[in-house]
């Protein structure tokens, strides 16, 4: 008995080593893409004072603006990854995290992805929304409290997970149909950029991190 006893005890320290150590080498993949200092490594065309950084957290508040990322990891062009970024809306608040899209002077970014981010504001589109193809009715998280929104692309699919819940999983079919404004919202590749809404939409971003995938 004392030397099943011991065993267990060997192959549960064991275990548990295992999990850290591949717990270690998992958060390590991970790459900063925000230093909590300032907006090294990204861009913002008009109102560009919409976007600001103070004790480690990125503040959007302000009129319609977009911040792209412009630096050096992967050359800023992304084809398959995953990114989380730790996320907090103030009441009636709107934002949204684009990606395979490209920087652009102004307006709305016409290439690529956004994923939603709004927990209170008018529009019925949820946090987690693959916007406007596949959107999110239910309201996962609340604001003013920080939650975690990820995202993954892997091939034609595209995984949403707000606080580790799959609110979306969706698999790009061979020839999508868009119209209108929505024709270059196709997966191909590119880099990420945050969305400032409208002056009344409040939000901070920290953490926010990238796992290129092969």
């Amino acid at each position: 008995m004392k030397n099943k006893l011991r065993g267990l005890i060997v192959l549960t320290l064991c275990f548990g080593f295992l999990t850290s150590v591949s717990s270690q080498k998992e958060d390590k993949d991970w790459i900063p893409l925000f230093n909590g200092k300032n907006l090294e490594g990204w861009q913002v065309g008009e109102n560009a004072a919409t976007f600001s950084v103070s004790d480690g957290i990125l503040k959007i508040g302000g009129p319609k603006a977009h911040l792209f990322y412009v630096g050096d990891v992967e050359n800023h062009e992304f084809k398959n990854f995953e990114f989380k970024a730790t996320v907090m809306t103030k009441p009636n608040a709107n934002s949204g995290i684009y990606f395979h899209t490209k920087y652009q002077e102004t307006g709305w970014p016409s290439i690529g992805y956004e994923v939603q981010v709004n927990n209170s504001q008018g529009d019925w589109k949820r946090t987690g929304s693959l916007y406007n193809i596949v959107n999110v009715k239910e309201t996962y998280v609340v604001d003013n409290e920080w939650y975690t929104e990820y995202i993954k692309v892997e091939g034609k699919r595209v995984i949403i997970k707000i606080n580790d819940i799959v609110v979306v999983d969706y698999t790009e079919p061979e020839h999508p149909k868009r119209e209108g404004g929505e024709v270059n919202r196709v997966l191909s590749k590119g880099t990420f950029a945050i969305q400032g809404h409208d002056p009344g939409s409040i939000v901070f971003y920290k953490s926010i991190a990238v796992r290129p995938l092969d």
